[in-house]
């Protein structure tokens, strides 16, 4: 919990899942219709993709029409290479068509891009460079996908480091962190080819640290979407969508009453590091309040 009641500006970490990103779409548009301002924003994978296009100024409505280009199918492009299956020629190819050849530091929302050098395994935060760039390494999942050259270091999925990366939003800046987890789920869908059991295996690999590194977020939605194929299933776009919507305003329903609270808390530790007074009652019970909401 950060000890200043008077920094409210959000910040807001979408986690990777490749198709299952579509939910993310989903929590974009309860949020707005919340009326809650996104002041910054980061992403891996896929979540890396759908935060900047929402940092460059996409509507909920074109994200909505351009999830339709987000197929799997669609997305690769052959090329059998040593490093890798895969080509990110086409995701390079659609970031371009939709927002131009832009820089990172040119969106509209700070904008921050997980990815992790293969050669290193250290976490590498892209905040300014080309957007194209960096969403396609934040998305190249180790083997399947050719690393992405930025600076010198080869650059691969953000996943293997943060996959949900809510740890750089305290250092932008945001004083309330928002961490949506797509891999909530404490089982997995039933693998039904290689794809798929590669899928599994880097979630699994993964799952354990991600719910340690988004402990530490404000509000956490971690939804159960096993169910859903990760390879981007066309006829589950719209479910996805729905489903998103539905968690994040549930979330923010509690959100906003634990809001309320948490100024209570912050008060009572204000009073405490100016002088040892008896706390007034009202804060005792709020402290008893906010205890037992978090149990829920």
């Amino acid at each position: 919990m950060k000890l200043n009641p008077f920094n409210r500006r959000i910040g807001l970490a979408l986690g990777g899942g490749a198709a299952k990103g579509m939910a993310h779409i989903g929590v974009l548009k309860a949020m707005e219709e919340n009326g809650l301002d996104i002041e910054y924003i980061s992403g891996t994978s896929i979540g890396a993709l759908v935060a900047s296009y929402y940092a460059f100024g996409k509507s909920i409505d074109s994200l909505e029409a351009i999830s339709k280009d987000m197929s799997f199918s669609s997305l690769i492009g052959f090329k059998l290479q040593k490093q890798g299956i895969f080509s990110t020629k086409s995701v390079r190819e659609m970031i371009v068509r939709d927002l131009g050849e832009v820089y990172i530091e040119q969106a509209r929302i700070p904008l921050a891009i997980c990815t992790t050098d293969i050669k290193t395994g250290e976490q590498v935060i892209l905040k300014e460079g080309k957007l194209a760039d960096a969403i396609c390494a934040s998305m190249a999942v180790p083997g399947v996908f050719i690393p992405v050259e930025i600076h010198g270091r080869q650059l691969v999925d953000g996943g293997i480091t943060e996959n949900v990366p809510v740890s750089i939003l305290d250092r932008m800046g945001a004083g309330i962190t928002i961490a949506v987890d797509l891999n909530g789920s404490p089982h997995y869908q039933e693998p039904k080819d290689i794809i798929a059991i590669m899928g599994n295996a880097i979630d699994i690999a993964i799952d354990l640290r991600t719910k340690e590194q988004i402990s530490k977020a404000d509000l956490i939605l971690s939804m159960d979407l096993a169910n859903f194929s990760r390879m981007g299933n066309e006829e589950e776009f719209e479910e996805l969508r729905k489903l998103g919507y539905e968690e994040m305003n549930k979330k923010l329903n509690q959100f906003f009453w634990y809001r309320k609270i948490r100024y209570f808390f912050y008060l009572k530790k204000i009073l405490l590091m100016i002088a040892p007074i008896k706390i007034p009652d009202v804060l005792r019970f709020s402290e008893k309040l906010k205890k037992r909401f978090l149990k829920k």
